[in-house]
């Protein structure tokens, strides 16, 4: 175990020291941030000193060494716009991102391993049929027109639920504000999080049907027929634990995609996280802050992956953490 951490820590640091190095190389791509912070009646003198004195003039090398040792220290830079550290402002954000990549993931569980599972213990059913019909919509639609008609649908035409903001949010421990404990909040969270779950749940339902139609074919599962056990023990109990092992390893994988996907489904309900605010520095050009959140969600998919990788060796015995056969 302690092999395994101690190998997937420097796997982390290649890994992160490259999503730095893109990461940083693509902001003098974005345009000029000094257009956005003094405007147009700055002078080029003026301007040129003010690049001087931001740095921005140096050698790439220069600039990305400077960066990188702050970076070291926790410091991603300061946003030109709000004047705060970049990482302050990003954490700021993080936890209605996070609620709903939470409220996406309950839906996927809740849906995809019910249906998954049925599909393939009855493939030929009408409602298997429709559902892989629907999966393939599903798996077409962007997830934009998703959100358009689910808005349509429920917040204008039945006007059920709201189509856009966060709602009413309380203050867990002083630290973090939350809409999970608010009726409010809980009805404000149901449509995106909808959306964002548009995008993997007809991909989890084939897999888990697919894989578990696998499993029912193989010899163990034949031998545990033969010994008469209970159908409802062979479907849930030996087959589905076994499906279980590759959907959790493009799960937790899926789970970082998640975050990075967010940036439609948040802008088009103004849900106040992360992805809408990296737009939103995009178009002010705030490189510090772009730069910041690339890292900061390369990070996310970086820890995910090594999480999921431990639980699928607890999960599955036979696998070694350490590579030792």
């Amino acid at each position: 175990m302690i092999a395994f951490f101690v190998k997937r820590f420097f796997q982390a640091v290649v890994v992160m020291f490259v999503i730095s190095l893109i990461s940083f190389s693509i902001q003098d791509n974005l345009g000029d941030p000094l257009r956005e912070l003094v405007g147009q009646a700055v002078s080029e003198e003026e301007r040129q000193a003010l690049r001087d004195e931001m740095g921005l003039n140096d050698p790439f090398l220069v600039q990305y060494v400077r960066f990188a040792s702050k970076a070291l220290q926790g410091d991603l830079g300061d946003s030109y716009f709000f004047k705060q550290p970049a990482f302050d402002v990003i954490m700021k954000k993080l936890p209605a991102t996070l609620e709903l990549v939470f409220g996406a993931t309950v839906i996927i569980v809740l849906f995809s391993v019910p249906i998954g599972v049925y599909s393939a213990i009855n493939p030929q059913s009408w409602f298997s049929k429709t559902v892989m019909g629907l999966s393939i919509i599903g798996i077409s639609v962007p997830v934009f027109l998703t959100a358009i008609g689910l808005i349509y649908l429920f917040a204008i035409e039945l006007n059920w639920l709201p189509s856009y903001g966060r709602g009413e949010t309380t203050q867990v421990w002083g630290v973090w504000e939350t809409g999970l404990f608010s009726a409010d909040g809980l009805k404000h969270l149901i449509l995106p999080s909808f959306t964002l779950a548009s995008i993997m749940l007809p991909l989890f339902i084939r897999l888990i049907r697919s894989e578990m139609m696998e499993v029912l074919q193989s010899e163990y599962v034949k031998f545990a027929w033969a010994k008469g056990i209970s159908p409802r023990r062979i479907y849930f109990l030996h087959a589905l634990k076994n499906t279980m092992l590759p959907v959790i390893t493009v799960g937790g994988v899926q789970i970082g995609t998640m975050v990075a996907y967010t940036i439609l489904t948040e802008t088009v309900f103004q849900w106040p996280g992360m992805g809408f605010l990296f737009l939103e520095a995009v178009n002010r050009v705030d490189t510090p802050l772009i730069v910041a959140y690339l890292i900061i969600v390369g990070a996310i998919f970086v820890v995910t992956n090594t999480f999921v990788d431990l639980i699928y060796g607890l999960v599955n015995p036979t696998v070694k953490l350490a590579g030792r056969k």
